[in-house]
């Protein structure tokens, strides 16, 4: 099964329901009307403008995906400023149960309770807490599944914008890249034994590419009843994209090959689906997942006392 969604949110402009490709229209009232011919009327105050495309694909030798993606975008301008945008993927764990039902879980309470997470909570408080509610859903969902419990588990990568902030928290091999001027910087570290055998200084970068741990998951969600979150905090820049995806991409493309794709081609579609086609080329044997999401203008803020304010 392949499908995807093209998404572009212009919340900078007075316009309709962000994301809707509408034409624009004012919020409220009339274009005359003098609160909106204020340059700093809170509505017309450029803050993020973002667009993006996600694909899933079951690969060519899965019987089913157990991938799972998903995402929350503001209904408004107000919303885009109090909450942001929200993009998660999760890939079930592959020997456990239900993979695809641990995905679906995990994806689906993070983006409920980012739906009603309290206006303008701390970025980096706010998806820790949402990924071991999260894990607290799957493991429950994994006791409940039959008798005795089922060993359930997923990874989880999720990505929060606001402002000109991306906070990535992940658990799992689940990667989001940052690509900017043609170069992908990698913001997550893959939870395997094989890359904690790097850490510790036991394994080398090519050894461990090539051990039979690499894809052996040292942290997941949903197998313990707590789970420890890796949260990394990034400025955006306008023409910046982030990439979530599977292990089912980012084993078969590199980081280089994903930047060059990413900078010569215009189309977010059109990339991804070239992205998930050279995966099944190259290997095929797992689900293969992938979000891209390209800042097209961007707000700079300061924080005082917790409360945002423009840079000029």
């Amino acid at each position: 099964m392949i499908w995807r969604s093209n998404h572009r949110a212009a919340s900078q402009r007075a316009s309709g329901n962000a994301g809707s490709g509408a034409p624009d229209h004012p919020i409220t009232g009339s274009p005359d009307h003098p609160m909106l011919q204020s340059p700093d009327h809170p509505m017309l105050r450029p803050m993020l403008d973002v667009e993006f495309t996600e694909l899933s694909d079951r690969g060519r030798v899965r019987e089913q995906n157990e991938d799972y993606l998903g995402y929350v975008v503001p209904e408004t301008p107000e919303q885009a400023r109090t909450h942001g945008w929200l993009f998660a993927l999760a890939d079930g764990v592959g020997g456990h149960e239900d993979g695809e039902v641990a995905s679906r879980t995990a994806v689906e309470s993070v983006l409920a309770g980012f739906r009603d997470a309290a206006a303008g909570e701390l970025q980096t408080a706010l998806l820790p807490r949402l990924i071991q509610a999260a894990n607290a859903q799957v493991y429950d969902a994994g006791l409940a599944a039959c008798p005795g419990g089922s060993a359930m588990a997923t990874t989880l990568a999720a990505c929060h914008l606001r402002y000109d902030r991306a906070v990535v928290a992940h658990v799992g091999d689940s990667r989001c890249y940052l690509v900017r001027r043609g170069q992908a910087r990698l913001l997550t570290r893959d939870h395997t034994v094989a890359n904690e055998q790097v850490r510790l200084g036991l394994l080398s970068a090519e050894e461990a590419a090539q051990a039979p741990t690499r894809h052996m998951l040292s942290r997941s969600v949903g197998n313990e009843l707590f789970v420890n979150v890796d949260v990394c905090d990034q400025q955006v820049l306008p023409a910046d994209i982030l990439v979530l995806c599977s292990d089912g991409l980012h084993g078969a493309i590199t980081a280089p090959e994903l930047a060059l794709l990413l900078s010569h081609n215009a189309g977010l579609d059109a990339v991804a689906q070239e992205l998930v086609a050279i995966a099944n080329q190259r290997d095929g044997s797992d689900n293969v997942s992938v979000q891209l999401i390209r800042v097209r203008n961007v707000e700079r803020v300061g924080m005082y006392r917790g409360r945002p304010y423009r840079l000029r």
